[in-house]
């Protein structure tokens, strides 16, 4: 099983769950972890929601034993303040802090933040190398191919992103304009492997062991990352391990393991969130779980009515 190496931090392997808002929370962060995930990188944090003490922040925070190693993810466009939100979470138990220069929605964008900061070179190299000399632990940056397609400057971004002291760099083949349509650019992660000596970290439609071992084949990156591929898949990490180890595809999960995991998925996000909350949290993610099923339209169209963990049971007993 080929490892992964950030700064200090030994990755048993090399497959990464990539931060999704609103997805990646700690019950689904802890399934993807039971499933030989190499590192779970948490939900984005806003470094001024930390400077605020913002209520909501501290369960975004919230790191449970089980799931390490973890990334926590900031972002943010000032360097000082997001220099001195990395020192005071610091001591939290997290191995490596992701900086996110990718993210695509256009309350983030119109803030300067996200993906905006590939359009500033210079304020690029300022942030990371700001937060790199405020903690100890190893800084990586999550980028895109560009802002759009008249602004595909990855491979200038990563290597100012190495050269200001990062351990490591995530690419995602997409530009900011793209959203999350269209294909991935594979070529563009080759490019920063080549341009780089850290690690890369590809993204972008791995959906299978098979596109996995494809894009390391044909990129060179050292880790591949997985976000929407795990989207009501968190066996998609188990998959990956087993294909490296024995060029075998596992048999994918029968319809009571299907259940079994959507119920479990469930009780940790009443045990973290609630009832009120953790049962409309699952609404989404019952919809990823059952997706291409028989059946799975109706399914759809009577979660949204779900109010209790025994109305979910019901309901999936019945599918």
């Amino acid at each position: 099983m080929k490892g992964l190496k950030i700064g200090n931090v030994e990755l048993e392997n090399r497959y990464i769950l990539g931060p999704m808002a609103g997805v990646t929370d700690l019950p689904f962060r802890l399934l993807c972890r039971e499933q030989g995930a190499g590192l779970l990188c948490m939900e984005m944090v806003s470094a001024k929601a930390i400077m605020y003490n913002n209520r909501n922040t501290e369960q975004l925070l919230t790191i449970h034993p089980d799931e390490r190693p973890v990334s926590l993810q900031l972002f943010g466009s000032d360097p000082k303040i997001m220099s001195e939100m990395a020192k005071r979470i610091e001591e939290r138990p997290f191995a490596i802090l992701d900086i996110n220069m990718g993210c695509p929605v256009p309350k983030v964008v119109k803030n300067g933040e996200g993906s905006a900061l590939m359009k500033e070179p210079k304020l690029v190299y300022e942030i990371v190398s700001a937060v790199v000399k405020a903690i100890g632990k190893p800084v990586t940056v999550k980028i895109r191919k560009g802002f759009d397609d008249e602004h595909v400057n990855a491979v200038e971004i990563a290597r100012i992103i190495e050269e200001a002291g990062a351990a490591a760099v995530a690419v995602h083949g997409r530009t900011r304009e793209q959203y999350y349509s269209g294909k991935a650019d594979w070529d563009i992660i080759r490019q920063v492997k080549e341009a780089v000596s850290i690690p890369v970290i590809g993204n972008g439609d791995v959906t299978s062991p098979e596109r996995a071992e494809e894009l390391v084949r044909r990129t060179g990156c050292d880790g591949v990352m997985i976000a929407r591929g795990a989207q009501g898949n968190p066996w998609i990490f188990s998959e990956m391990i087993s294909y490296e180890e024995t060029g075998v595809v596992p048999p994918r999960p029968g319809k009571e393991e299907l259940k079994e995991m959507m119920l479990r998925h469930a009780r940790l996000q009443l045990e973290y969130k609630g009832e009120y909350s953790g049962i409309r949290e699952m609404r989404k993610h019952v919809a990823w779980y059952t997706k291409g099923i028989p059946g799975a339209a109706r399914l759809r169209e009577k979660i949204n009515a779900v109010e209790s963990l025994g109305e979910l049971e019901n309901l999936l007993t019945s599918l």
